[in-house]
């Protein structure tokens, strides 16, 4: 357990600094704001990032029990009884008190990560697969253009069939739903009328459809393709073979 006369200088000094900074405590917290609650005395990992971005973490779960978004001021007030740990967001009208009965531990660090996540298996992903590799479709299907955008939205691909029939595709990464066929067909109506021809394919492309779309996407003349997004940065496959299968 940390002195409070030690962990008020530390947790100052990383303030000013703007420092990241992870405490454990044994505490209770007021917060009024999004809605008023009252969290009893507990263990907790709180954590204070150097844009005040507050999170309170309970000793299990991935979700914060309580949070404050950037842009907290935070302050530390004490007497010879307590020490409370205030944050106040002005322009949300969030507060949020954390009286603090004993500190486990504290640290603090300069950190600064100014990279974005990089997503791979999205539709975008999918759509690239199918334009390099046409056979996933069809044999003799021959791409013209990916993610094209027209005034109705983006098109993931289109082409022709072997029959030089233009072929629409919609991509799905997961499960196919009715929206996902409305969509396709509100493409498919709209690329008939504008270019004034009477027929265009469409073709649903994902993983699996549910039985209701099938039935949807058959009735209204369109098909389904059953194509995985590639998974360029997963580590498992369910499918890969364990020791016991040799």
């Amino acid at each position: 357990m940390l002195d409070h006369v030690f962990f008020i200088a530390k947790m100052q000094d990383a303030l000013n600094k703007n420092e990241m900074i992870v405490f454990g405590a044994h505490c209770a917290v007021w917060y009024s704001g999004r809605a008023e609650s009252y969290l009893p005395d507990g263990d907790r990992l709180i954590i204070i990032k150097p844009d005040k971005t507050l999170l309170i973490h309970q000793p299990s779960g991935s979700a914060p029990i309580n949070y404050m978004k950037e842009g907290c001021k935070v302050h530390i007030n004490h007497s010879d009884t307590s020490l409370f740990l205030n944050c106040i967001n002005i322009p949300l009208k969030e507060y949020l008190d954390i009286k603090l009965n004993s500190v486990h531990f504290f640290e603090s660090h300069p950190m600064e990560d100014i990279q974005k996540i990089q997503l791979a298996g999205t539709e975008e992903d999918m759509a690239d697969m199918i334009y390099k590799n046409p056979e996933l479709i069809e044999p003799g299907f021959k791409p013209v253009s990916k993610e094209e955008q027209t005034k109705y939205g983006f098109i993931d691909v289109f082409g022709y069939d072997k029959n030089n029939v233009l072929v629409i595709i919609e991509c799905k990464r997961y499960s196919a739903d009715l929206s996902a066929v409305t969509q396709l067909r509100r493409y498919v109506e709209k690329i008939k009328a504008s270019k004034g021809i009477d027929k265009v394919r469409g073709v649903l492309a994902a993983p699996k459809i549910t039985p209701n779309s099938l039935k949807m996407l058959q009735d209204w003349g369109f098909e389904f393709c059953s194509v995985k997004p590639p998974k360029y940065l997963e580590r498992y496959d369910k499918d890969q073979k364990s020791l016991g299968d040799f």
